[in-house]
């Protein structure tokens, strides 16, 4: 059983949430954030990234961004941007790109069944990028971005769903990526408690994106739960989160490129790749159209690689995975990516980014090679969750990404 509660939100006023709603800190360089808030006075990256607004020469874990944070958040509160909700509420989160449409229950799950596993995980977090949240979460004193979780498509929560969108909404704005974000207040006290029992018939829940936000609240949680001397003063032992169903979720592809070819030549490269991949030419199509497919730019070129039969354990549900027969079998052996967590002779790339970002590095920006791989699917994250393995690193890219701003958790 899954325990998803209401929460008390601090969120924008309706005029402003336009405004105050931003990407996710780490879809973003400190510079595009500079970039993105330069109009914008009112953004959320000043409180989620707030090194934007620190003397560049401010080291990364410099306490002053993180105070920082605290101070820009308070301020968008004495400003009136934001306020706190007078009782805990659902909401529900609607956004649609194009013809995606995803749908989801805005809340709180337990950090303790983080702990347990009963919020399972797919991929390792790095321990900068965790004390980095630990340390803002523990100076803002509040959960500034939620984490996105899925779980097994429940019709009955479908209908608490359905129910809840009928009525007027409180949000609806178009962001300057052309997706539209509209919000629903769940506070009817029934529905409330549809919601919460729904959950509790659900046996897992699965964190899709937002690892690092999961892992650093429950950091907090055992930090704050060591010196707790109110029992009344809970908050901390909740995470913010939007849950959503598993058939709306839409995975992207997470894309590769290298800087060298680990001192072979490219006709060495080719070849050595040739003992795991057959190699076809003129790939025009540039992105795979089927698992176990990837496309390779080199030189100008686009190829096609296709991993050879048995080459992989098809009964290992990470074996199987797209990135890891790449991992395994070409990075890692042929261009000596060992760690593809910490090598920085690899990047990482979004399939928001389209296949033009792969060549553009290649053609302009000083790498090697690129790799275009087909997406991972929804199932296959559940899959190997289950399991209890992990995926390799960047193994999916989830869109439309989720904004900041919209729905903040204090913990005390």
């Amino acid at each position: 059983m899954a325990l998803v509660l209401p929460f008390r939100a601090v969120r924008p006023q309706r005029q402003f949430v336009a405004q105050v709603a931003a990407l996710p800190y780490d879809v973003m360089t400190r510079d595009e954030a500079k970039n993105a808030v330069y109009n914008t006075p009112f953004s959320f990256l000043h409180v989620e990234k707030s090194e934007i607004d620190v003397p560049d020469q401010t080291n990364s874990n410099d306490p002053l961004i993180y105070t920082t944070a605290k101070r820009n958040f308070a301020q968008m509160q004495e400003q009136g941007l934001l306020f706190q909700e007078e009782s805990p509420c659902f909401y529900i989160y609607r956004q649609q790109m194009g013809e995606q449409i995803q749908t989801g229950i805005v809340g709180v799950v337990s950090a303790r069944e983080y702990d347990e596993g009963k919020i399972k995980k797919h991929e390792l977090t790095r321990q900068d990028k965790e004390d980095d949240r630990i340390k803002h979460v523990n100076e803002v004193n509040a959960q500034t971005g939620p984490v996105f979780i899925t779980y097994k498509s429940r019709p009955q929560l479908n209908d608490c769903v359905d129910k809840a969108v009928s009525k007027n909404p409180e949000y609806n704005f178009t962001a300057d990526d052309g997706v539209i974000h509209t919000v629903w207040v769940v506070e009817d006290v029934r529905l409330i408690e549809d919601i919460k029992n729904e959950f509790l018939a659900i046996e897992s829940l699965y964190i899709a994106d937002g690892h690092h936000r999961a892992a650093a609240a429950s950091a907090v949680a055992r930090m704050k739960r060591q010196n707790d001397k109110s029992p009344q003063n809970r908050a901390y032992e909740k995470v913010l989160a939007v849950l959503f169903p598993h058939n709306q979720l839409k995975v992207m592809d997470y894309n590769r490129a290298v800087k060298d070819l680990n001192g072979l030549s490219p006709q060495e490269f080719k070849e050595k790749i040739s003992s795991c991949f057959i190699i076809k030419e003129n790939f025009t199509v540039r992105s795979p159209q089927r698992f176990h497919d990837f496309g390779m730019y080199l030189q100008g070129q686009w190829y096609q690689l296709t991993i050879k039969k048995g080459a992989y354990q098809d009964s290992d549900p990470v074996a199987r995975l797209d990135a890891a027969i790449l991992q395994d079998h070409l990075l890692a052996p042929i261009l000596g990516i060992n760690d593809p967590r910490t090598d920085e002779r690899i990047k990482f790339i979004g399939g928001i980014r389209g296949m033009a970002e792969l060549e553009k590095l290649v053609d302009k920006d000083g790498y090697a090679v690129a790799f275009s791989l087909y997406p991972t699917t929804i199932e296959q994250v559940m899959q190997v969750a289950d399991a209890g393995a992990i995926m390799p690193p960047k193994s999916t890219w989830f869109e439309p990404k989720l904004r900041s701003g919209i729905f903040v958790h204090k913990i005390s």
